[in-house]
């Protein structure tokens, strides 16, 4: 993909009302709070296998039914992944903690439940780290200009001075609302 190309997405992004999500990519730094690595990690669970326009009303749910002390169970009716969140919620803590000092963060986050080996960048995308997340639209697209995600979006990044992982979303977002 060439400049242009990922300029012109951009815009379209942009003018689709999608500013906020890029400007926070952009300026996520490493995660320095427990709570805050728990509904990150809570996130990645409920909007793996989903469209995000579907995770988000599923996250209101179960954010609603924690703080009002409700069964998870009754938010989301997926058994395996309210099972995770839970686990997740009750011991956000010390998995934090475990997280901080990992020698590999990415293989820490895959050992988590309902994190995987594609989820795991997502992620770490969120805690801050600076990577790609090679899902189905990214691997995609990438490979229409015979690089792999990492290479497509480092590529970019270091032309236009940003994170890999702002070009990242920017090209997901574009192929999630079908313009690529």
């Amino acid at each position: 993909m060439d400049l242009a190309t990922f300029r012109e997405l951009n815009q379209k992004v942009i003018r689709a009302g999608y500013q906020n999500e890029i400007d926070w990519q952009q300026r996520v730094c490493q995660c320095q709070d427990f709570s805050e690595f728990a509904w990150q990690t809570i996130w990645v669970i409920i909007s793996s296998g989903m469209k995000n326009q579907v995770a988000r009303v599923i996250e209101e749910r179960v954010i609603e039914a924690w703080q009002n002390g409700h069964p998870l169970s009754g938010a989301f009716k997926h058994k395996g992944k309210v099972k995770a969140i839970e686990y997740i919620l009750d011991n956000q803590e010390a998995l934090y903690k475990n997280y901080l000092v990992a020698d590999d963060k990415l293989a820490y986050l895959e050992a988590l439940p309902y994190i995987g080996q594609i989820t795991k960048y997502h992620l770490a995308k969120n805690l801050g780290e600076d990577v790609v997340k090679p899902d189905r639209h990214l691997v995609r697209i990438a490979a229409q200009y015979n690089k792999t995600p990492d290479d497509l979006c480092a590529g970019l990044a270091k032309q236009l001075g940003c994170k890999k992982a702002t070009v990242d979303i920017i090209i997901w977002r574009a192929a999630n609302l079908g313009y690529v």
